[in-house]
Formats: structure tokens, sequence, C-alpha cells
């Protein structure tokens, strides 16, 4: 190939062995990598990388841009795929993505590689980035080119290949799950979870305790927003991913953010995936109980209607696209009045809002007590208002009756 490549780098057993077939084909790699939370020893990645034939190696902190610029975005939208899944990968990805084509840029790359396979997401989401914010530039995956295929059919080439190189990984041919971290989530699939019955072991978990293990008192947390973003935890201002880790510190001591799904991948096929994402959980709980307080019913409504569509587009690869450009103008406005604080009660795996309060409120309590009101609500109107809702349905109660009264009167066959 003899090209300037940069390799989306993350250390593992993968993308250590393309690094070095890349380099051995005569191309100049340059990998990268981004810090987006995930806990690593980022000093030997870089040796990792070096012994696996790169030339230069980039790690980014990417962990403040990822929060505030992705994350909490994702939260005044309330995106949640397929009804449970909070997107952890699938926000990080584009983080990642647009700070690695900053990179190709300056570094006057030609070609991005990274090791996705051609049955997940990822490479779908790489892709869709670089198309939008990169479009000159190539792309090599690997795991789709039929030369590179042909010389690693599985796990046990790349190891025997790593081996033959020298190349630092350690590697194992049975490995009972893997799992990709990050500020938001911990997630983990393949190996034992491709059973869709099989549960997982207990020791799997690292972001949340055992529900069955945790502290047996409730615990308050306080989350205060401004115009949906989130500011301040327990009355402490902290930057995003100060703020996202404080949130998973106090939540994931009480087992909050444990999910279990099987989720339709992109790509068309049905995927197990076991999430924890406690800070993550909390957020979007105070996020949308403010919402509650302060957003009129109509124009929830219509953000609502768009949540599986923002969702999907975040899931699928399209952050970048000129729809979500659009959507995020809606979420905008309709985030205006989204400032205030809510108090929740997290207990057992278990979370519970038991107070909100905003300046942007639309709560009237003179009008929504049940008490002397002293004139706030004229209850003698809801008769009208009631009568008026009821026009359609009394006008579909008659047609019903009718056609029932037709269908008698018609004579019956074979008699």
């Amino acid at each position: 190939m003899g090209e300037k490549i940069i390799l989306l780098y993350s250390g593992g057993l993968d993308t250590s062995v393309i690094c070095r077939w890349l380099a051995e084909r005569g191309n100049e790699i340059v990998c990268f990598a981004g810090d987006v939370g995930q806990r690593e020893d980022w000093v030997a990645l870089k040796k990792k990388a070096l012994a696996s034939g790169a030339s230069k190696v980039v790690v980014a902190d990417l962990r403040e841009r990822f929060v505030r610029d992705f994350v909490f975005p994702a939260i005044r939208m309330n995106a949640i795929y397929e009804g449970r899944y909070l997107l952890g990968t699938s926000l990080a990805r584009p983080c990642i993505a647009q700070a690695m084509l900053e990179v190709a840029k300056k570094e006057r790359a030609s070609v991005f590689a990274h090791g996705a396979t051609g049955k997940g997401n990822d490479q779908v989401r790489f892709e869709l980035a670089a198309a939008a914010l990169a479009p000159s530039l190539k792309v090599f995956a690997p795991w789709r080119d039929r030369e590179f295929l042909a010389e690693f059919k599985g796990r046990s080439d790349a190891i025997a290949y790593a081996r033959k190189f020298k190349i630092p990984v350690k590697a194992t041919l049975a490995k009972p799950w893997s799992s990709d971290e990050n500020l938001l989530h911990i997630s983990f699939e393949a190996g034992m979870l491709e059973d869709p019955s099989a549960r997982p072991l207990a020791d799997m978990f690292e972001l949340t305790c055992d529900p069955r293990k945790a502290p047996n008192q409730p615990e308050r947390v306080t989350l205060a927003f401004h115009q949906g973003f989130p500011t301040a935890i327990n009355g402490k201002k902290l930057t995003p991913a100060k703020l996202l880790a404080e949130a998973n510190r106090l939540a994931g001591r009480h087992g909050v953010g444990r999910v279990d799904i099987v989720e339709s991948r992109y790509v068309g096929m049905k995927s197990r995936g076991v999430y924890e994402t406690p800070g993550g959980t909390i957020l979007l709980a105070a996020h949308r109980d403010l919402e509650g307080l302060t957003l009129d019913r109509d124009l929830m409504n219509l953000r609502d209607s768009l949540i599986p569509r923002i969702a999907a587009n975040i899931y699928n690869g399209y952050w970048f696209s000129e729809e979500m450009t659009a959507i995020n103008a809606l979420v905008e406005v309709s985030q205006r009045q989204v400032s205030g604080q809510v108090t929740l009660e997290l207990y057992k795996g278990g979370l519970i809002p038991i107070g909100r309060q905003s300046p942007s409120s639309l709560y009237d309590h003179r009008v929504a007590s049940m008490e002397d009101d002293g004139g706030a609500y004229d209850q003698t109107l809801a008769t009208g208002f009631i009568s008026l809702h009821g026009l359609p349905l009394r006008a579909q109660a008659r047609r019903a009756a009718l056609a029932a009264k037709d269908k008698n009167r018609s004579p019956r066959k074979g008699r």
C-alpha cells in the first residue's frame, strides 16, 4: 500500500496485530487512542503500539469533551435506545472519531484504519463519522479485507502472529466475555454472553455493587441542571467529566444502572449486551423528572415523539448528520426553561425521585390544590371542556350503533 495510515488503536490483540500487518506492507502507521475514561495504562499502550510497528502514537484526553459534547447533550434529549440502553459506546465512537480525524488532518494521513469487526455497529459509526467530517479520507477495515481474512481466520491466528513478531499482547484463546469502558458505562458482550439465557457471572460487574449487597439505608442525591445540562451534584459544581464520575460513584455503590438486554444491531442481527451505567441512569431520571415540572405538555410530547429517532441516529452512527443538527435545534429550544434541581433516593438497585424545584416551574399550587383555591380555577368550566372533547366519541358511538343496526337488518344467506 505504501501510505500514511492513522489507526484507531485500543492496545488490544486485534489492533496491535493490524498495526504490524499494515507496517509490514510498507505503510507508515500513526496510532491514535482516545481517553474517554477507560482505565488504561497509557504509557504501556504507547510502548505496545511502537513495538507493534507504529512510527508515532497520539493519545488524546477526551474525557471532558466526551461528557460535555456528547453525553450531556444526549441526556438533554432523553436519548435511550429500545427503551433501555443509554448509548454509552454509541456516544463514545463519534467523539473518538472526531478527535482522530483532527489528528489525521494534522498528520496528513491519506487512510484511516480501524479494528471493528464486520458484524458490529462500530465499523458503521467510525466510517459514517469520517464520511461526514473527512469525506476524502480513504478507509481500510481489515476485518472486511479478503487478504487479511485469509491470514487471520480466528483469534488463534492473531495470537500466533503476535508471538511471531514479539508483540507484547496479553491474550488467551478462551475469555468469558469482552468489555468496553468509558466514563458513561461499561459494556459486556460475546463469550458466554452469546447465550441469551446465561446469567452473567457475579464477578463480571465493575462499576456497580450487587444490589442485594448494597447499603441497607437509602441515600439521597440532589442533581442540579441549567437549561437541561447537569451542573452540580449534592450542591457541588463540577466539570462535566468530574460530575459524571461522582454520579457513577454514588449510584454504583447502590447497585443502580445494570441492564441486560437483547438489542437490534444496525447491521441486522440481534445481539445480547450487558451494561453498567450508574451515573447516566440517575442523571437521565433526574432530567426527565425536572422536565415534568418545567416543560409544556405539547412541547414535551413533540420532543418525546422524536426520542426513538434520536436514539436510533446515535446508535447507528449518524451523530454528525444534518438530521441530528435539526433535532438539536428543537432540543435547544425545548431546554431553555429546564433549570432547577431534583432529589433522588437510591436504594438496592432502584431510584425514586422524591422532590424537585425550579425557578421556571409551570406548577401553580393555587390551581392544582384540592383545597380552596380562592377562585384560581373555576371547576364549572370543566363541564363544557369534557362535553366538547366528548363530541368525537359520541359521533363514533352513533356510527357504530347505526352499523350494527344495518347489519341486523340485512338478510342472512343460506336461509
